[in-house]
């Protein structure tokens, strides 16, 4: 297997690089700035803010400098303070990262005035491409396929409506600054349109500070593929293959994989090419990426350029071996690509998926807290990486964005890196906060994402009502006995596995590793490491990496596929005991609409007396940058309202109760 390393230079003494750089942002992107720098001998300087003062990009830098308070507004956004710190330390080049300023012409700018080398493109091409309305006339001048749709400037919501009608439904409204997903709503009739053009205004203005926005028709059911490209200052531009990005949630990537199963080598080349074009149109130096939307013909359409490293460049980086950020680096100091279209290969597969801070039972809003325990999988093996930011006791906080990991399994074809990222997400130790890993380990079992069968509207189609823990299978269930009764002294005993409020029981003998349930027998294969708190079971041709979190006498708090389950494992004599013990009544906590986080409440739609549905918009929050709709988590009639709009809450608060 394939060990990350650029395949076309070395990092010789005699090669003329820069001496220091700084890295202008924070989190897993700075950390993989400075490992390469590392490699290359080349000094760091970490910025951070007053909260970011322990963070791990900070460690591993050579260099630090405070440039605010936790906002990112009041630090990570401060051009000012961030050029201060460029003369402070001596820095002669700054690598921005990805999101916070890495696409902000007027920093891109101020850096070229101070002679200062940017690490990324000359402030024209970011200022082009950043501007999604100029970007598209720039693409259809150099001949790139685009999407039909109005360039205007949206005035306001009466204008999106008219707008909207005339080029047809379904339609995207979209911000014309920034990236990420940030500021895009999907819109499929007038009642929609008026919400996406409400939210993505807002949310355009929150995370951009640019409110602008502008129309264009929704290709239906299509894939969302995009090219990376190389270029360096002497017009040389050659492009590594596409990532197949169309897993999204809301516009933003969940899966990204590399290459796609869906492209034959001539859509390869022509999509290649069309990126190539662009990235010349507009004088493009560094590494940058071309998104398409493809449809079921395979034709496509020019979406956006991101004038910058993307968040899921690694899986391009394991089929091809060239390290893009040591290749930026390269650029900016002045030396041309030594590689040319012909040398750019694929080799193997690999797919990377991203741990989030987040909850999916509740609608994927974010989740703040410390990292009371947290060990990445399989260390030191070369084909699954992990791209973090954080350690354990790192805080996951509400000013910043909930990303953990990026997880990236390679193998040497598609099966072999699905099988591993099962076993990396099942292996991935996450305690303090809740995080997305069901979902993620959901969708790599699911037949249509294995067969390659996907569009941008899968998630939407497979989980239209949410996602919900998946009922466990036999192998599941008697993996959680068989890590239940491993922990447990007993012999014959009763079994209980908690599954939606219901209780599943069982009958158990052991003897020694072997176990009978409820009259069956099975051999085990298995082993148990108190230090990584995994067990692997394996039974017949069935494999479960179990997590144990916590264990007494009778509870046994254990994790399969990412969920967790409550098991109790008792003699016969206790559980008849138990069996006569009156249980408390249940409560009905769908009743109760909380605050799942802090945030500003912008919006609030219910009153007293008012019948509300489930799954219907009830209130906004703005929380992280985002505006995260909150849903009505059952049908009822409001009994009491607890709270005004505009207000900021607590995590936990209470909005609304019904009757």
């Amino acid at each position: 297997m394939r060990r990350l390393q650029s395949r076309y230079f070395s990092a010789a003494p005699s090669d003329k690089l820069f001496s220091k750089i700084l890295v202008a942002n924070r989190g897993e992107i700075a950390c993989r700035v400075f490992r390469t720098c590392k490699r290359l001998g080349i000094k760091t300087v970490a910025i951070h803010s007053e909260t970011d003062k322990d963070a791990l990009h900070v460690s591993l830098a050579d260099e630090s400098v405070c440039v605010g308070s936790a906002p990112s507004s009041e630090s990570y956004l401060q051009i000012d303070r961030i050029l201060e710190a460029i003369k402070i330390t001596g820095a002669e080049a700054v690598h921005p990262g990805y999101g916070f300023l890495s696409e902000n012409n007027a920093f891109a700018a101020a850096l070229e005035k101070e002679g200062v080398a940017f690490i990324g493109p000359g402030s024209y091409a970011i200022e082009v491409m950043g501007d999604k309305i100029q970007s598209k006339d720039c693409a259809n001048a150099a001949k790139v396929n685009t999407i039909p749709g109005d360039s205007r400037v949206i005035k306001d919501v009466e204008e999106c409506i008219k707008v909207s009608r005339a080029i047809g439904y379904p339609v995207m409204v979209k911000a014309s600054a920034g990236g990420g997903g940030k500021g895009m709503r999907i819109a499929w009739n007038d009642e929609e349109c008026k919400q996406a053009y409400r939210l993505s205004k807002a949310e355009a203005k929150s995370s951009f500070g640019d409110d602008r926005l502008f129309v264009e028709k929704f290709i239906e059911d299509p894939r969302h593929i995009e090219i990376q490209v190389l270029a360096d200052g002497s017009g040389n531009v050659v492009y590594l293959n596409e990532r197949e990005c169309s897993i999204q949630r809301r516009n933003q990537k969940v899966i990204e994989e590399a290459p796609s199963v869906v492209l034959d080598p001539e859509t390869r080349k022509a999509m290649g090419e069309q990126a190539c074009q662009l990235a010349r149109a507009v004088d493009y130096k560094s590494a940058g990426t071309v998104e398409f939307l493809i449809d079921k013909y395979k034709q496509f359409y020019f979406l956006e350029m991101n004038t910058r490293l993307q968040v899921e460049h690694p899986v391009t980086e394991y089929i091809t071996g060239v390290d893009l950020v040591e290749q930026m680096i390269r650029v900016a100091a002045g030396q041309k690509l030594a590689m040319t279209q012909n040398d750019i290969g694929i080799n193997g597969w690999a797919i990377e998926s991203r741990v989030y801070a987040e909850d999916p039972f509740t609608g994927f809003l974010p989740s703040i807290g410390i990292l009371e325990k947290y060990k990445e999988p399989m260390p030191g093996n070369e084909n699954v990486r992990s791209d973090s930011g954080v350690r354990e006791g790192a805080e996951i906080s509400v000013h910043y964005d909930p990303m953990i990991c990026k997880l990236i399994t390679y193998g040497r074809n598609r099966d072999e890196s699905l099988q591993l990222m099962r076993d990396a997400l099942d292996s991935y130790v996450i305690r303090g906060v809740r995080h997305n890993i069901p979902f993620l380990r959901e969708l790599c079992d699911h037949e249509k994402f294995i067969s390659g069968d996907i569009t941008t509207k899968f998630i939407e189609e497979e989980y239209p009502n949410g996602f919900e823990l998946v009922p466990l299978s036999d192998a599941s269930k008697k993996s959680l006995i068989f890590a239940a009764v491993l922990q447990s002294n007993k012999v014959d005993t009763c079994v209980t596995i908690h599954e939606n409020d219901e209780e599943l029981l069982f009958k158990v003998k052991r003897d020694g590793d072997n176990i009978t349930v409820d009259g069956t027998y099975f051999l085990t294969n298995n082993s148990f490491s108190e230090e990584t708190l995994l067990c692997n079971l394996t039974f017949g041709e069935n494999s479960s990496i179990i997590q144990v979190l916590e264990s007494d006498d009778v509870r046994k708090v254990l994790q399969i596929r990412g969920s967790v389950f409550n098991v109790d494992v008792r003699t016969e004599a206790e559980q008849k005991e138990y069996d006569s013990i009156p249980k408390p009544p249940k409560v009905d906590k769908t009743k109760l609409l909380k605050s799942p986080m802090p945030g500003t409440l912008v919006s609030l739609k219910v009153k007293v007396g008012q019948k509300v549905h489930k799954g219907e918009e009830v209130a906004v929050m703005e929380a992280m940058k985002m505006q995260n709709v909150l849903k009505a988590p059952k049908e009822g009639v409001v009994k009491s309202v607890n709270v005004e709009e505009s207000t900021m809450l607590s995590a936990d608060q209470l909005i609304y109760e019904l009757e």
